[in-house]
């Protein structure tokens, strides 16, 4: 291959790679801001609602481990090809009027569509970016969790337009905000990979039961599952507590938007921090800065604008350096795409007990410490993790 054309197919690659990541969260994150317009106009009460915000990550953890067979029988780009075009189906699905069941057929097949392209993308980049897996998760990670904040802050808007034929409603604001960019990602995925075929299946030994015996994955799942509670359980009662202070709904709602922003932000800073003797290091420090932040909530709730930076920063660096981990603890893409499912399964079951856990606590007890304290200790157990996560070894190896 020519060095012209080199380039234009890593130019592709990088184009195709901040597509899918930008569809990656906001079919899900845009639901939420529109519940309350949900629940009026289906009749759903409010606990189904919540099982309704649930299914995404319970399809998550059940099809996670499911997607490396997929990546080993039709090949990793087009498995990831076909589960963005299931995803569109299940955008569509959601959004079509009538009975209830559309709206939870739709949304599980979102989830199992997301499922698999959540597991495969981080095997992708160390497959297409070997040398720049770090830069590359960095981009991937920041346009995930930015488009899924963009989401977030623009669905009542979009659902409050007018057309030509009435008022949108929420399953308008649901399908243009899931689909706007699927056919983008689609079509430059497709034409980015046209040549990757089916992808020779590495290393027959690493079986799907060899990867759940692997105390090095074990140690990657432990800390995707600490980053992934912490994050859901804030994500969820932030705003509740932000209110708790006196702020006002509009103003909690921006708290919660800031708490995105930064994680933003702090998932950006990833590759800098993984360089030279630092590198060991960097998952272990990365939740003392969130530690810090919860504490000062506890001790001073009033300034809770300063402290929701310093957790955002934490927990954008933590997916981060968790995606990172899923590339890094592999020596091949096909290694790297047993270790994500196993992690993200693992990780998933804990982000989904996590706010529930978090409200029990609350309702039980009685304010926000107590609530808080149990974030504390999931960021303790992310930390003495950590220490083990950065340490140079690789899953489904002989020691």
């Amino acid at each position: 291959m020519g060095v012209g054309k080199r380039s234009e197919a890593i130019v592709g690659l990088v184009v195709a790679t901040c597509l899918v990541a930008a569809n990656m969260r906001p079919t899900i994150t845009a639901v939420g801001p529109l519940l309350a317009q949900i629940g009026d106009d289906t009749g759903l009460p409010p606990t189904m609602l919540g099982l309704l915000g649930a299914v995404p990550l319970i399809t998550w953890a059940l099809v996670s481990p499911l997607a490396r067979d997929v990546s080993r029988r039709f090949g990793m780009s087009r498995a990831v090809t076909w589960s963005l075009v299931v995803l569109s189906v299940g955008t569509v699905v959601r959004s079509l009027p009538g009975p209830t069941a559309s709206l939870w057929l739709g949304t599980a097949i979102i989830g199992c569509a997301l499922a698999i392209v959540n597991v495969l993308m981080p095997a992708a980049i160390k497959r297409d970016f070997p040398e720049r897996v770090p830069a590359m998760m960095a981009a991937y990670t920041a346009l995930l969790g930015g488009l899924g904040a963009v989401a977030s802050g623009i669905a009542v808007p979009v659902s409050h337009l007018e057309l030509p034929t009435g008022e949108a409603g929420w399953r308008f604001a649901l399908f243009l905000i899931g689909f706007a960019l699927l056919p983008f990602a689609i079509g430059a995925w497709a034409w980015a990979t046209r040549g990757a075929g089916r992808e020779a299946a590495n290393g027959a030994a690493h079986g799907r039961t060899g990867i759940w015996r692997d105390p090095v994955a074990w140690t990657v799942a432990a800390y995707m599952g600490f980053q992934a509670s912490t994050f859901y359980m804030l994500l969820t009662w932030l705003a509740s507590i932000s209110t708790s202070t006196g702020r006002s709904a509009v103003v909690a709602g921006v708290d919660v938007m800031i708490f995105q922003i930064f994680s933003v932000a702090g998932s950006l800073v990833i590759p800098f921090l993984l360089r030279g003797r630092l590198e060991r290091w960097v998952p272990a420090l990365i939740p003392p800065l969130g530690i810090v932040g919860v504490v000062g909530l506890m001790a001073a709730p009033d300034a809770i604008l300063a402290w929701v930076v310093l957790i955002g920063l934490s927990s954008g660096a933590s997916l981060g350096m968790t995606l990172t981990l899923m590339a890094q603890r592999a020596r091949d893409h096909d290694a790297s795409a047993a270790l994500s499912g196993m992690s993200q399964s693992v990780g998933y079951v804990l982000a989904a007990l996590g706010p529930v856990l978090f409200g029990w606590v609350h309702a039980t007890v009685g304010g926000w410490v107590v609530p808080l304290a149990l974030v504390l200790l999931v960021m303790v157990g992310q930390t003495v993790t950590g220490v083990f996560a950065g340490r140079e070894t690789y899953v489904l190896e002989r020691r």
